[in-house]
């Protein structure tokens, strides 16, 4: 059972910087647990607020209901309690709530709660998917607002209202006057986390915004350096902030946008450029090619 109730958890993950962990796989694609568990290990020699256990950058989107209990197991193995775990609950409605269960009952210390597939939906709908599955666990509940669920600021009002457990909102969206209404609607009654690809990119501007912390894909192979540029986003030293960025964020974006899905086939690219290959990429998503690892080594090596 998690030593971790929703108030709590609140407060440990606005704390510091989040991991999102790669999950990986062998050469066949299936899930290599040994390798994921030796991943998880080495990331912990680095203080973080929480981990997100098969998230986006997990790839929980091509995970089966069981592999994700498997690799959700696997981090509340490894990390022992040092961190709060979070699990995904992701699909349909029905979906996530087992998927939330199914959490819970593994010792998972919370949830993320990802847009349910395919389909468009009303915000009515939106709220009374994350009211049902909030209504599921004890857990704490961060949902994450991007793709065909993106909701506006009275939707985040209702669900603080009616879902206790709510405790935070992660935006994968980016506007500015969305993050506005919202954190002027509902202010410190959530955390806010910043969902977006590369995170970083909009770390410093959504600090004011409430925005205390983001999910760290590039956390997974320069660990070291993503708290760093954390510290100094929180210390609003702008200086260095921008002198990070242009060392590094910004030249990583101009590989990881020249193909869709890169967003997690980098961080997985980044891994193989360090020696810690945490194997390929499941379709649809693809690898980044050979010549695009070696000239992300060649920027990594400019910052290790």
């Amino acid at each position: 059972m998690t030593d971790y109730t929703p108030t709590d958890l609140a407060a440990q993950l606005k704390s510091g910087l989040l991991s999102f962990p790669v999950t990986h796989f062998t050469d066949d694609l299936e899930v290599d647990e040994g390798g994921y568990r030796k991943h998880v290990s080495w990331l912990s020699e680095h203080p973080v607020a929480g981990l997100f256990a098969a998230g986006g950058t997990g790839e929980v989107f091509s995970l089966t209901f069981e592999e994700t209990d498997r690799v959700v197991r696997a981090a509340v193995s490894e990390v022992n309690g040092a961190v709060p775990v979070l699990a995904p609950a992701s699909g349909s409605t029905h979906n996530a709530i087992a998927q939330a269960k199914a959490a819970e009952a593994a010792g998972a210390d919370g949830l993320l709660l990802m847009p349910p597939y395919l389909t468009e939906a009303s915000q009515a709908g939106l709220v009374e998917h994350v009211s049902r599955v909030c209504e599921a666990t004890g857990l704490g509940v961060v949902v994450y607002s991007r793709a065909n669920a993106v909701f506006n600021d009275v939707s985040v009002a209702q669900m603080a209202e009616r879902n206790p457990t709510l405790i935070g909102f992660k935006d994968g969206v980016g506007s500015i006057e969305q993050m506005t209404r919202t954190y002027a609607r509902v202010g410190d009654r959530l955390i806010y986390v910043g969902g977006l690809p590369t995170a970083e990119t909009f770390a410093l501007p959504l600090l004011q915004l409430g925005v205390s912390t983001y999910s760290s894909a590039l956390f997974n192979f320069a660990p070291a350096w993503a708290i760093e540029f954390y510290d100094a986003v929180r210390a609003q030293d702008r200086d260095e902030v921008y002198r990070r960025l242009n060392d590094f964020v910004l030249p990583y974006l101009d590989i990881r946008d020249r193909t869709s899905g890169y967003a997690v086939s980098i961080v997985k690219g980044g891994l193989k450029a360090i020696g810690r290959s945490a194997g390929p990429v499941r379709p649809p998503l693809t690898d980044l090619r050979e010549d695009e690892v070696a000239e992300l080594g060649e920027l990594i090596a400019r910052i290790s």
